[in-house]
C-alpha cells in the first residue's frame, strides 16, 4: 500500500512544476490548474502519512512515518507560501520536496516487501517447536 501511495504521489507532484511553468510563459488557465494539483499532492500526502502511521503501528519500521511527516511539513508550509504569493520561500521548497519524495519514491521501492503482521494466536512456528523439543 505503501508504495502505491508513494507512486501516485510521485505522479503528482512531478505535474505541479509543470503547471507553473505552462501558466509562467502565459497561460493564466494554468495557476488554477497548479492549485488543483496542489490540493491533490496535499491530499494524497496526508494519505500517505496514515499509511507510514499503520506501517509504524503494525511493523514497527518508524522511517516511512519520520521521512513522510518531514515530507508533508514541508508540503503544508509550501502550499501556505504559494497560497500568500511567497514565490521566495514557494519555488526552493517545490524543488526540495520533489527531490525528497523522488529519494523517498526509490528508498520504497528499494525496500524487500514488507513481511505480513504476525498474529499473537497463530499456531508454533517449526523453529519454536524444534527449541522446546531439544
Amino acid at each position: 500500500m505503501l508504495r502505491t501511495v508513494v507512486s501516485a504521489h510521485t505522479v503528482a507532484v512531478f505535474g505541479q512544476p509543470v503547471f507553473a511553468g505552462v501558466y509562467l510563459s502565459g497561460d493564466y488557465d494554468a495557476l488554477r490548474r497548479h492549485a488543483v494539483g496542489a490540493n491533490v499532492v496535499t491530499s494524497i500526502g496526508y494519505v500517505q502519512l496514515i499509511v507510514a502511521i499503520v506501517i509504524w503501528a503494525r511493523l514497527r519500521r518508524a522511517w516511512p512515518f519520520a521521512a513522510t511527516l518531514a515530507l508533508v511539513a514541508a508540503e503544508t508550509v509550501q502550499y501556505f507560501a504559494g497560497m500568500d504569493g511567497a514565490l521566495w520561500l514557494h519555488l526552493p521548497l517545490g524543488v526540495l520536496t520533489i527531490v525528497a519524495l523522488t529519494v523517498l519514491f526509490i528508498a520504497v521501492w528499494r525496500q524487500p516487501d514488507l513481511p505480513p503482521a504476525r498474529h499473537t494466536a497463530s499456531a508454533p512456528r517449526k523453529e519454536d517447536v524444534n527449541v522446546r523439543n531439544s
